[in-house]
């Protein structure tokens, strides 16, 4: 059986075709344009194969809830030329197969859940620390999506005494994302994280940032595996860093042992997204 997935980021869109078993047979990368050019490109690629279903993990705020008005639209996106477009009317008219719609990264959540690190878990938390920040969660299999899909890139944290970083979210300013995303590592300090030194004083208060997420997290959601991905977590100083910060923020309260089985990196080689779309027809 082929299944497509589309992973639509607000920079590239990933195109493939693959099986139930998470195999990729077939597979293009192009950059997210204005709605009509992107989605003509999508529609082009998937003409060449027989698909039966279409998986889409799509980038946000996206509305999930089936029984709005607007259901399947792209909302209030910075991306101004996507912002109110129906992604889901469009691909339904390219499209006469059954659509599975979710968020980026409860995709990528799912596609670790099944064929990645996590599939050994009952429930995994998958954060991106990128452009933005977000996270999806997987619980025995099902992605959650509540009145609309979580934004925990948004959470408000307690921010430092000593830093006075205003943060760079239009909505919140010092939120999670505009203290901790990579345009706020790149404002904060003049240049783009990875031309940072690895013991940098960044990282540190970077893992501190997201410690404090993610022991939230912990708390709320309880997930047996917190997978954290993302173009910044490509240093991989952070992890240690974070499962410390994570360690004090608990205090003893909850149980972790063993967070370096907990805390992770992600293993499908940047491609949990793809299969994880795929993943959403199954």
């Amino acid at each position: 059986m082929l299944i497509g997935g589309i992973e639509a980021g607000g920079t590239k869109f990933v195109c493939a075709v693959g099986d139930e078993f998470g195999n990729i047979i077939d597979k293009t990368t192009f950059p997210t344009e204005d709605p009509d050019k992107t989605l003509d490109a999508t529609k082009a690629f998937f003409s060449k194969h027989a698909i039966q279903s279409l998986g889409v993990g799509s980038f946000g705020p996206v509305d999930l809830n089936k029984d709005s008005e607007t259901y399947g639209y792209i909302l209030n996106t910075p991306k101004l030329k996507w912002k109110q477009y129906n992604l889901l009317g469009r691909l339904k008219q390219d499209f006469d197969i059954p659509i599975t719609l979710d968020t980026d990264v409860n995709a990528a959540a799912l596609g670790e859940y099944k064929y990645g690190v996590a599939k050994n878990a009952k429930s995994v938390l998958y954060i991106t620390v990128g452009t933005g920040i977000g996270a999806g969660f997987v619980k025995d299999g099902q992605t959650f999506i509540g009145k609309s899909h979580p934004e925990m890139g948004h959470i408000i944290i307690q921010q430092r005494k000593n830093d006075d970083f205003e943060g760079i979210c239009p909505y919140h300013g010092n939120c999670l994302e505009g203290l901790a995303s990579g345009p706020a590592i790149e404002q904060r300090y003049g240049k783009k994280g990875h031309l940072l030194g690895t013991d940098h004083a960044a990282w540190e208060l970077e893992a501190d940032y997201l410690a404090q997420a993610i022991t939230n997290y912990l708390l709320i959601l309880s997930p047996e595996k917190v997978i954290i991905g993302g173009g910044v977590m490509k240093q991989e100083q952070l992890y240690p860093l974070i499962r410390k910060r994570v360690s004090e923020l608990s205090n003893g309260y909850m149980e972790l042992n063993n967070l370096e089985e907990i805390i992770v990196a992600p293993t499908l080689n940047d491609e949990q997204g793809i299969k994880g779309a795929i993943a959403l027809t199954l």
